[in-house]
């Protein structure tokens, strides 16, 4: 078998995972450039996803802990959807993709990773952005540190 070394996985794999919602916790902190909020609306915020399928892989989050779509009001479904066309138009502006992938994942049967706090994912996509990584080693390559794409995109917001 062949190795690939990620040495940045390790702060990851040895970081104590909090107990609760990341997605509740994280915009009830004062770090928004360590947690990679980008925008904070009245009832959603744009944050980076940490472990992203590919650069600029946003998530767009409604504050409020719910499991689904039907369980938003109307003002933060209508905001929720407003912040993605948002957040599509500022990574067109950024980053120049050639489309997108953009949706929900709802339940853990439909891969949701965080199955009882509804987001959407942003995921810019480009012309040969895939390689034989994925398939032939269950690995994907992002090219760019999160770091540097929140500070391409925060004022963008």
């Amino acid at each position: 078998m062949r190795q690939i070394w990620a040495p940045w996985r390790m702060q990851y794999i040895q970081t104590e995972k909090p107990e609760g919602c990341i997605l509740c916790e994280k915009p009830r902190q004062d770090s928004d450039v360590a947690n990679y909020i980008l925008y904070r609306g009245d009832k959603n915020f744009v944050m980076m996803n940490s472990y992203p399928y590919n650069p600029a892989h946003l998530m767009v989050v409604p504050y409020r802990h719910v499991a689904s779509m039907e369980g938003l009001t109307d003002e933060e479904l209508h905001e929720h959807i407003e912040i993605i066309s948002r957040s599509v138009g500022v990574l067109r502006q950024v980053f120049g993709p050639a489309g997108f992938n953009v949706g929900m994942n709802i339940g853990g049967v439909a891969g949701a990773g965080i199955e009882d706090h509804i987001h959407t994912h942003i995921v810019p996509r480009w012309q040969g952005d895939t390689n034989f990584m994925p398939v032939m080693a269950d690995v994907r390559v992002v090219p760019e540190a999160l770091a540097e794409t929140y500070g391409k995109l925060k004022d963008k917001f």
